[in-house]
């Protein structure tokens, strides 16, 4: 187990630093004329996700993959090490920071973690790294005094969008990698990114370049990342960011697109500070979407379940009954329903307290899912009484299961003892109405009820 472990992290380690560098090798081809500090930094992004993802024992990926990429660079071995050290401790102190005040992992859930996350990975992070980087470099003769304010906003600019821009694409699908594969799901899915990607080609990659270059058509994406964070939620609106930001970076340092200057890093800095905002303002649009579709969810479903036992209330109990009466009578097939009532609740309360007598519902209501299928219906009735729907069932089956619960109600192996009286009604033999299934199986459960007693008395 520990040797194995070693060896998992080790691969993770490797994978990581070797992420990092062939990203870097691509930030790096946007950097300033002294070759350290870029506008584009995925890196960034890249190691505080992994930082998040598989917790502090990553990070020597982090500081392996930038000091292979520094060292590409016109820097010295010397400055190479203190740049990958400050890379190192911006993704250790984002990851810590995250996790101390943004609820960690599952940061992107909640809107004000989002900006929590915005300011702690995106500023506060990259400003350790470009303090410490920038001064390497200062220190190491490649940039004077003079351009340090520059050279540290234009470094802290790119790993700012490289971690608002990644981090989140890169642990929301390391969480759940599946994809709804329903054809209205995948046509609605191809619809948003084909528009994404053809309003790019019309502002970012010089569609009609020379006849609205200076429009501000950048905001001809907002339609998309919004539609995007309606319908389809927080991956797939991170998804949409990402592609926004490699088609625009693309543009942009190609001279198209509303960021264009005559010089490419002040254009790059322009464009990144737009796609940090975005990208923060739709994460955390899609997060309060995702949030209220939570919240609908729990309403629907506290509606229609009995809070205690976690079984469906009456009002499902009526809505299931109902539909597979339509059902019976279009497939002429019968079901069953069963009435259960636990014996003796009154005595438990009494002499147990009310607290063992809800344990003993709640026993009683877990028995029941345990024989329960997929197509049956468990509901509470009120009080200690319970209905079982069984679809496509005759008598002899019913009684069947009703056996078996009971045997393993006697059976559970905790105090008190429980035992529960069963009456079994099938549709259409002993009504053809709820009302009337409903009467026959509690007229069957007090037959059972007063054959119990009849036994009981007569071994008195």
């Amino acid at each position: 187990m520990l040797r194995s472990r070693y060896i998992r992290d080790a691969l993770v380690i490797l994978g990581l630093a070797a992420a990092y560098f062939a990203f870097g090798i691509i930030g790096l081809r946007f950097a300033m004329a002294n070759g350290t500090a870029t506008a584009v930094w995925p890196c960034a992004g890249i190691g505080l996700a992994a930082l998040l993802l598989f917790g502090y024992r990553a990070w020597p990926g982090v500081f392996l993959g930038a000091l292979l990429a520094a060292l590409t660079t016109p820097d010295s071995a010397t400055t190479a090490v203190c740049v990958a050290s400050g890379a190192t401790v911006e993704a250790l102190a984002g990851c810590y920071l995250v996790t101390r005040f943004a609820n960690g992992k599952q940061v992107f859930e909640r809107a004000q973690d989002i900006f929590k996350f915005a300011l702690f990975g995106g500023v506060v992070g990259p400003a350790i790294s470009a303090s410490i980087g920038v001064t390497a470099t200062l220190v190491g003769g490649m940039i004077d005094r003079s351009s340090y304010a520059s050279v540290w906003s234009t470094w802290l600019l790119g790993d700012a969008a490289g971690a608002i821009v990644l981090t989140p694409l890169i642990v929301l699908w390391a969480e759940n990698p599946t994809i709804n594969r329903s054809r209205k799901h995948l046509l609605e899915l191809g619809s948003l990114f084909g528009g994404l990607v053809f309003t790019g080609w019309i502002v970012f990659a010089g569609g009609f370049h020379a006849l609205l270059k200076h429009y501000p058509l950048e905001y001809l994406y907002t339609p998309f990342l919004v539609w995007a964070a309606f319908r389809f939620g927080r991956r797939h609106a991170v998804g949409a960011n990402c592609v926004l930001a490699i088609m625009a970076t693309w543009g942009t340092a190609h001279g198209f697109g509303p960021f264009a200057r005559e010089a490419q890093n002040p254009s790059l800095l322009l464009l990144q500070a737009f796609i940090a905002i975005m990208a923060t303002t739709t994460l955390s649009l899609a997060a309060e979407v995702t949030e209220h579709k939570r919240a609908d969810e729990r309403v629907r479903q506290l509606a229609v379940t009995d809070p205690l036992t976690g079984l469906a209330n009456y009002r499902r109990l009526l809505d299931a009954l109902d539909l597979e009466i339509k059902r019976s009578e279009r497939s002429g097939r019968p079901f069953a329903i069963l009435l259960l009532d636990l014996d003796g609740l009154k005595i438990i309360n009494d002499a147990f307290g009310h607290l063992v007598g809800s344990r003993a519902i709640c026993r009683l209501a877990n028995t029941l899912l345990i024989y329960c299928r997929e197509i049956d219906t468990a509901a509470r009735y009120g009080g200690d009484e319970f209905v079982l729907v069984l679809p496509e069932t005759d008598m002899e089956s019913a009684q069947q299961v009703a056996q078996r619960i009971s045997e393993r109600l006697k059976n559970d192996g905790d105090l008190p003892n429980l035992s529960a009286s069963v009456g079994a009604a099938i549709y259409p033999d002993d009504g053809e109405s709820l009302d009337e299934l409903l009467s026959a199986a509690d007229h069957a459960l007090y037959r059972e009820k007063g054959a119990s007693k009849t036994k009981l008395g007569s071994k008195t």
